[in-house]
């Protein structure tokens, strides 16, 4: 894994002002960052707020894939503990879920699905009891897997948003670009074809239930932008596929681990990754499950017609899950 730090992209105090406020601002005029009034005052919110800001809330635009931006301040003692799940966050950090979903519009629509955290848009990542071992956000004492966020389906997000709340013991979110590997050209060809499916992630009971016949889908694809990844080997039947593919997708794990950086956000990072060509994961810790365990909020970005994804995946049954995006609710 690299010792290079991820590119950083600071906020300066007036920004960070100007973004707090605003959110500040909305949250006490609906009382909720789940309120469907918040949600559709989002995007006129987002064009209020000065050039300068949104120009450092740009998304991604570089083949690093993700930048740290830098410079919010969370209260530890105001934040109250780390729940133990994400079904009793309550309004617990409500003014983060407004500036990641603020952070959000500017880069694109949030989306959230029905069959996650009741549909909501911003997520709670923490340790949850008797899911240490899970592929899931919801982990600890295992290596959470670098993984295309959402891979199983064709609506998956664009972008994703990790805010940082807690993480008094500097647990590293790993993340590798697709763009700073180097692989054969035969590698890259067969990897190019659709041999394998993804299957659907613990955290979707319901998608994993669904009826209808898995189809394989390409691990990688050349697009106007550059070369993309769809990967999340803990949820491939590897075995469905033949040898010298499974030595291809063994490659790209082994380039993906050689080109990989540990970042370790601080309370305040909201750390973004380009889900088209970074995947990302997590070094095992020990949960305590004693209110100061790490915690961050999550939020899925799509960007309208952004041309990073092959035309046959509109052909795909997503598992039977639905996105839904922060105007239409």
């Amino acid at each position: 894994m690299s010792t290079t730090p991820a590119p950083v992209r600071p906020l300066d105090a007036a920004h960070v002002d100007e973004l707090t406020a605003a959110a500040a601002e909305l949250l006490t005029r609906h009382g909720s960052a789940t309120s469907p009034g918040l949600l559709a005052a989002l995007p006129t919110a987002g064009a209020r707020l000065g050039a300068g800001l949104r120009h450092a809330l740009r998304p991604v635009d570089t083949d690093d894939g993700l930048f740290v931006l830098r410079g919010l301040r969370v209260d530890d003692d105001r934040l109250g503990p780390t729940p133990g799940h994400w079904s009793t966050v309550g309004g617990a950090g409500a003014v983060w879920d407004v500036v990641l979903l603020l952070v959000s519009t500017l880069m694109g629509t949030p989306i959230a699905w029905d069959g996650q955290q009741d549909g909501r848009f911003v997520h709670d990542i923490l340790p949850s009891p008797g899911h240490e071992n899970e592929q899931t956000g919801a982990s600890s004492s295992v290596l959470l897997t670098p993984h295309t966020e959402d891979a199983f389906h064709p609506g998956r997000a664009h972008l994703l948003l990790l805010c940082c709340l807690r993480n008094h013991d500097r647990v590293a979110t790993t993340a590798a670009s697709v763009r700073r590997t180097a692989l054969a050209e035969a590698d890259l060809d067969r990897l190019k074809r659709p041999v394998a499916p993804i299957l659907p992630d613990d955290a979707y009971s319901g998608a994993q239930r669904f009826a209808g016949r898995p189809a394989p889908v390409p691990t990688l694809f050349d697009s106007p932008e550059g070369l993309t990844l769809r990967f999340d080997p803990a949820y491939t039947p590897l075995d469905t596929a033949d040898r010298p593919w499974r030595a291809a997708y063994g490659r790209l794990a082994e380039e993906l681990a050689r080109v990989s950086v540990a970042v370790r956000l601080e309370p305040g990072d909201v750390l973004v990754v380009d889900n088209d060509i970074v995947v990302h994961g997590r070094v095992p810790f020990r949960a305590r499950y004693d209110g100061t365990d790490r915690w961050l909020k999550r939020a899925s970005v799509r960007v309208e017609g952004r041309p990073t994804r092959p035309l046959a995946e509109h052909d795909e049954h997503g598992y039977g899950q639905a996105a839904v995006t922060a105007w239409a609710v």
